[in-house]
């Protein structure tokens, strides 16, 4: 798939671990590990907000397009 998830890499930068970012979205860990992945068939704009707000982050740092 063309877009990647560096949802790993703003956790690394900001020391948080999956499950607290789960817990401070109100999802599930095993949610988060499909986002995580890339196995998602897609996401909600309130997630990707959610997710921006808490990690204080931009969009474009969590999701990347790679040409296959």
């Amino acid at each position: 798939m063309p877009i990647v998830v560096n949802l790993d890499v703003m956790l690394a930068r900001r020391k948080m671990q999956s499950k607290e970012l789960a817990e401070k979205l109100g999802i599930t860990t095993v949610n988060l590990s499909i986002l995580k992945t890339g196995k998602a068939k897609g996401v909600r704009f309130e997630t990707l907000a959610a997710i921006c707000k808490i990690l204080q982050c931009q969009p474009g740092d969590i999701l990347e397009y790679v040409e296959e």
